[in-house]
């Protein structure tokens, strides 16, 4: 009202009065923003807005921390990895700094009356790994979220819910992670197999006292499993892990934390039925994601085309139709591309079939779609890329399923199309184009527990494309029988994880 009273006056007051405060806009390094740049630009992080003699610093989108978690159970020597999630910020440029507590004084109070004082640990690594010293003391870590263009938010803390405990002595992976202590080279694909026996499965009454009675009680415990599992993962320093049985919980709250900050990336595919599935990690420097092709066996053979013959075949096998329609097993297919290299790119499958021990015709049926879906992926969608394929076969080399896979084809008359009896014999002969060789050989075990042991789990490569530079040795017999069988305090899982090194021919 006041400036168009004076424009309609005149005059210098009115001029004067007419006349806005000078607004000006200075980037980071207080250089002043011209007035022609687009105002998208012109607003770049950090900028210093100037009315009249006020200044206001601009900040958008400043990084912040969603979340900030500890695991629950420390073990000293095995490595913590924190749950670091973040908005216009990534853990590898959050900022953290670890303290452990004071121990008490003689006395046997804190240094400080209220609450326990906090002496500054040696790490500032997102991973810390305590040592024996700090066994009876708890944890704190305060992280500082940054977005990689020096631009940090607000820190936050959070403390251990428990103190660190001592660790379990010499475990299985510890002779094998000599083997491992590097990444390796380019041109060389490191890959392991594990199934880490999910905590569905490990937590019933039935695991504590018929399948695993031998085991610590303590030690089926998930916390203290993840320990071992993320200390042994960690120490393959592999490209490229497939796991089996795991929880969807551990990979979200516990595995993809902790091998992201060992430079993995994870993939999970669930088994609806079960809350547990597989999971896909690989070395984010090496590879990058082209494409994903999941599937689970049941839903693509009723719905997709592909395996219209295998279907039309089963149709006339209506018991063994209806149990392989009641699974729920999975596989997940990855196609990566060589960072280094983009002319290289690898189909990575990953499964875990029927596990029941007259289920020989079952796991037949479910390779044969898992390999036509791989075949449409590696021969189709992206004519002859390698392949390595992973996984819990839950079949032995004698069987039908290892003979079809490495031979490229299985007769009507084997005898694993009569597994489990007369009344669910489905006689077909199935093949299919992959010349596929088990890298790791046929070990004499994968899976040792109390009344079975035996060579369940494979990691199959395409021998036209690749070939096996070193499998890393298995533990010893001794190693694995120490506390009977495995599951035990100084491993955590059912199967051992089957490691090698591949290279490009």
């Amino acid at each position: 009202k006041k400036s168009k009273k004076a424009r309609a006056e005149g005059g210098p007051a009115g001029e004067a009065a007419a006349a806005a405060p000078a607004v000006r806009l200075f980037s980071r390094d207080g250089e002043a923003v011209a007035e022609e740049v687009p105002n998208a630009a012109a607003w770049q992080d950090g900028a210093v807005l100037q009315i009249g003699e006020a200044q206001y610093r601009v900040e958008r989108t400043p990084p912040a921390l969603t979340e900030l978690r500890l695991p629950r159970s420390l073990l000293a020597g095995f490595p913590v990895c924190p749950k670091v999630s973040a908005e216009f910020a990534a853990p590898q440029h959050c900022l953290f700094r670890w303290y452990r507590e004071q121990r008490p004084a003689a006395g046997g109070e804190a240094a400080d009356g209220d609450g326990p004082a906090w002496v500054e640990a040696a790490g500032a690594e997102r991973v810390f790994t305590p040592s024996n010293a700090l066994v009876g003391l708890r944890l704190k870590l305060r992280c500082t979220p940054g977005d990689g263009a020096q631009r940090y938010g607000s820190p936050r803390e959070v403390e251990s819910s428990g103190p660190v405990e001592a660790g379990p002595g010499a475990c299985t992976f510890d002779s094998r992670h000599l083997y491992t202590k590097k990444v390796c080279g380019e041109g060389s694909i490191r890959a392991v197999s594990y199934n880490i026996l999910a905590d569905t499965y490990a937590q019933t009454e039935f695991s504590r006292t018929v399948l695993f009675p031998y085991c610590a009680p303590y030690a089926l415990e998930l916390d203290y499993r993840q320990n071992l599992l993320k200390k042994e993962l960690a120490g393959y320093s592999a490209d490229l892990i497939c796991l089996q049985e795991v929880d969807k919980s551990v990979f979200v709250d516990s595995l993809a934390p902790a091998l992201d900050a060992f430079g993995l990336e994870g993939l999970f595919k669930i088994k609806e039925k079960q809350h547990e599935g597989l999971a896909t990690f690989y070395r984010r420097d090496k590879f990058s994601l082209l494409s994903q092709h999941d599937i689970a066996f049941s839903e693509v053979l009723l719905s997709d085309p592909l395996h219209k013959d295998l279907c039309d075949k089963l149709a006339k096998y209506p018991l063994v139709q209806e149990k392989v329609l009641q699974r729920s097993s999975v596989l997940q297919v990855s196609v990566l591309q060589s960072a280094t290299d983009p002319s290289r790119k690898i189909c990575v499958a990953n499964t875990h079939l029927y596990w029941h021990p007259k289920g020989g015709n079952i796991r037949l049926i479910q390779i044969a779609v898992a390999l036509s879906h791989i075949k449409h992926i590696a021969c189709d969608l992206y004519p002859s890329i390698p392949i390595i394929f992973c996984g819990d076969f839950n079949s032995i080399p004698s069987s039908g399923t290892y003979s079809f896979i490495s031979s490229g084809g299985i007769a009507e008359d084997h005898e694993d199309w009569v597994s489990n009896g007369e009344e669910e014999r489905c006689n077909m002969p199935l093949s299919h184009p992959f010349k596929l060789l088990s890298a790791c050989g046929e070990p004499a075990y994968t899976n040792y527990v109390g009344g079975f042991h035996g060579c369940l789990d494979y990691i199959f490569i395409d021998k036209n494309a690749l070939e096996v530079e070193q499998v890393i040795p298995l533990p010893s017999h001794e190693e694995v029988t120490t506390h009977q069988a495995l599951p035990s305090v100084s491993h955590p899982s059912d199967h051992i994880a089957l490691v090698c090194d591949l290279k490009w021919k």
